[in-house]
């Protein structure tokens, strides 16, 4: 089933596609495509963090959100999602919130790590400890209030603009004296709309953050 990518890539990577183990904190707008692609691409091991349920307002945006989901566990619907594919992914789940008292427990088995959480205190956490432990990850910044796909990018996170999440990231990291490199993706795209209680979101946005957040993992396991 994996034929069209290994004459890409090559027989030798999709070994590695299929030993590699990948955390994805955060199966939203951003996680879910990012998990679709991983699984799709031939990802061996996944392992999918989220505490929260399907709801309605997840349908305009959330691959896994549908009508016959809602009310289920979002890392279930994912996994058996996967596991429809047919490509023997082993699919490991947790329906917890990710903090700094769990998450090393998390990442002392996985290569890499997707962050598409919502979280400020957590996406630092998360940025602290695989830099740590020397783990390959990357960060989601804000995808609401967005509507330009296009001008969202892989870069360092000192790189952003225009992202009011990834401002505040860089204050907590510059504070806290954090090093080394920082990979996240971001858009330099102003705010569409001011002042709404409800962050404005739309279908396209979240999901090419996340389809970013896949191929950088992809390529930093197979240029390895």
């Amino acid at each position: 089933m994996l034929e069209r990518l290994e004459l890409l890539v090559g027989k030798e990577n999709i070994e590695k596609l299929k030993e590699a183990r990948v955390l994805v904190i955060g199966i939203g707008g951003v996680g879910g495509y990012a998990v679709e692609a991983l699984a799709r691409s031939g990802i061996g091991n996944l392992f999918l963090i989220d505490h929260d349920v399907v709801e309605e307002s997840n349908i305009n945006r959330q691959l896994i959100a549908l009508q016959s989901t809602i009310g289920q566990k979002k890392v279930n619907v994912m996994r058996d999602r996967i596991q429809d594919m047919g490509l023997n992914t082993n699919v490991q789940v947790a329906d917890t919130f990710v903090d700094s008292k769990n998450l090393e427990s998390f990442l002392s088995s996985v290569d890499y790590v997707i962050d598409a959480c919502d979280t400020l205190s957590t996406k630092f956490t998360i940025i602290e400890q695989c830099l740590a432990k020397g783990i390959p990850f990357i960060s989601s910044m804000g995808t609401g209030n967005k509507l330009d796909p296009s001008l969202f990018k892989i870069m360092r996170l000192e790189d952003t603009s225009y992202d009011p999440l990834a401002k505040r990231l860089r204050k907590m990291v510059k504070d806290s004296h954090v090093k080394g490199k920082i990979m996240v993706v971001s858009s330099s795209e102003p705010k569409q709309q001011e002042g709404k209680k409800v962050i404005p979101s739309n279908a396209f946005v979240p999901g090419t953050a996340g389809l970013l957040c896949a191929s950088y993992i992809i390529r930093q396991i197979i240029s390895r």
